[in-house]
């Protein structure tokens, strides 16, 4: 086969990105959080919104898990990078969407300090208990749907990114010696 030869230094370089990569959807989610609190004029509880940042952190880390192996994956069996990167996109979107919308709707309900009587068959709001459960319902719904939209997104373009710079910035490498591009030539200046 006329495969290129790939060393470990890249391998254990393409691992160390997308584990980079992987991680800063967690910082994507805490901004979606961040910015949730904010819009809903709630303060940032140590333990509600920290326990959603930290629950939230498996379910986006898990997305883009999902993400990046479906474009290695498509990436092994020799389509172009481009192809690659759409067709993984195409391919993830809507799992990633109705799980990610399937669980926004579900704790809505806590969001808005619904509770369910099922008892009595009554629904009522802003009881004592459902206050709790704000916070973490909050903090898990829009840091969720805030780092899904940029997931979809930005993963993509940033497993593109490397092979987008290594081709835009290789003349560099073969450009001719310095002295050589600013016209001076083989002596030194005086």
């Amino acid at each position: 086969s006329n495969s290129p030869m790939v060393d470990n230094t890249t391998v254990e370089s393409v691992s160390l990105y997308c584990t980079l990569l992987t991680l800063s959807t967690v910082v994507l989610s805490t901004i979606g959080v961040l910015l949730g609190m904010v819009l809903t004029g709630q303060v940032f509880s140590v333990i509600m919104t920290g326990t959603g940042v930290v629950a939230l952190a498996g379910i986006v880390v898990n997305n883009s898990i999902v993400l990046i192996d479906t474009y290695q994956r498509l990436l092994a069996s020799g389509m172009d990078k481009v192809d690659v990167i759409l067709k993984t996109a195409g391919q993830r979107l809507r799992p990633i969407l109705l799980t990610t919308v399937t669980t926004m709707i579900g704790l809505f309900p806590m969001a808005i300090q619904a509770s369910i009587n099922v008892v009595d068959r009554s629904v009522q709001f802003g009881e004592p208990t459902a206050a709790w459960w704000v916070q973490l319902s909050t903090a898990i719904i829009f840091g969720l749907g805030f780092s899904t939209l940029l997931t979809l997104i930005l993963v993509p373009v940033m497993l593109h990114l490397p092979d987008y710079l290594r081709e835009r910035f290789s003349g560099l490498r073969r450009a001719p010696d310095i002295r050589q591009a600013m016209g001076g030539g083989d002596t030194p200046a005086e």
